[in-house]
C-alpha cells in the first residue's frame, strides 16, 4: 500500500528526507539524482524504504498511500466490502504509529524526560533547599520512581509488539480484500492511490 514513485519523489524534493536522500547520493556516488535512480535505489537497498517509513511514523505521516474507497458509488454487491477494507484502512492508520521500534518511539523519549527532570527536582531539594536531613527519602522517592518508569517502559514496549503484530496481519489481510474487490470489477487499485501527500503541499 506504499506507492514507490511517491516515495522516491518526496525523497528527492522534499526536505524532511534530506538524511535519507543523502543516503542514497553514497549508494549511489552521485549528486543531483532523477527520480528514477532514487527509484532504483530504493527497490534495491530495503533500507532505504524503511528510512523513509520510519521518518513519516515519527512525523505521524502515513505510509499507507490509498485513500478510502467512496462506497456510495458503488454496486450493492461492492458496498459491504468496500466499508470493511475503509475500517480496515483507519484501523491501519490508527496503530501505524506502534511500527517504530520502541527504542526510537517518543514513548521512549518522555519516559526519560521525565526521569531527567525527577533527577534534576532530586538534586534541587536536596542542594538548593538544604535538604540534607532528608536526603534519604528524597532518593527513595526517586529510586521509586525510576522503578515505576522501568515498568511502564516495559508495559509499553509489550503494547507496541502486540501492535505491530496486529499491524503486519491487518496490512495483508487488507491489501487481500482489496485485490479480491478489483478482481470482482468493484474498484481499481490505481485510483485509490494517493499520489501526492497533504503534508508536504
Amino acid at each position: 500500500m506504499i506507492y514507490l514513485e511517491r516515495v522516491a519523489l518526496e525523497i528527492k524534493n522534499v526536505g524532511l528526507y534530506n538524511l535519507i536522500l543523502q543516503d542514497v547520493e553514497k549508494i549511489r556516488e552521485k549528486k543531483h539524482l532523477t527520480k528514477d535512480e532514487i527509484l532504483e535505489t530504493i527497490q534495491t537497498q530495503p533500507q532505504i524504504l524503511e528510512d523513509y517509513k520510519q521518518t513519516n511514523t515519527e512525523y505521524n505521516i502515513s505510509n499507507i498511500h490509498i485513500r478510502d474507497i467512496e462506497s456510495s458509488k458503488l454496486e450493492e454487491k461492492c458496498k459491504e466490502k468496500a466499508q470493511e477494507i475503509n475500517k480496515k484502512l483507519n484501523y491501519l492508520r490508527e496503530i501505524e504509529k506502534y511500527t517504530l521500534d520502541f527504542e526510537q518511539s517518543s514513548t521512549l523519549v518522555i519516559i526519560f524526560s521525565i526521569e531527567f527532570f525527577v533527577l534534576f527536582s532530586v538534586q534541587y531539594f536536596i542542594v538548593l533547599l538544604d535538604l540534607k536531613e532528608w536526603q534519604m527519602l528524597i532518593y527513595s522517592l526517586f529510586a521509586s520512581s525510576v522503578v515505576i518508569a522501568w515498568w511502564y517502559a516495559k508495559k509499553e514496549r509489550k503494547k507496541y509488539e502486540k501492535n505491530s503484530a496486529i499491524y503486519k496481519k491487518e496490512y495483508i489481510e487488507t491489501l487481500k480484500l482489496i485485490e479480491k474487490l478489483e478482481n470482482e470489477g468493484c474498484i481499481k487499485k490505481e485510483d485509490l492511490i494517493i499520489k501526492e501527500c497533504d503534508e508536504h503541499v
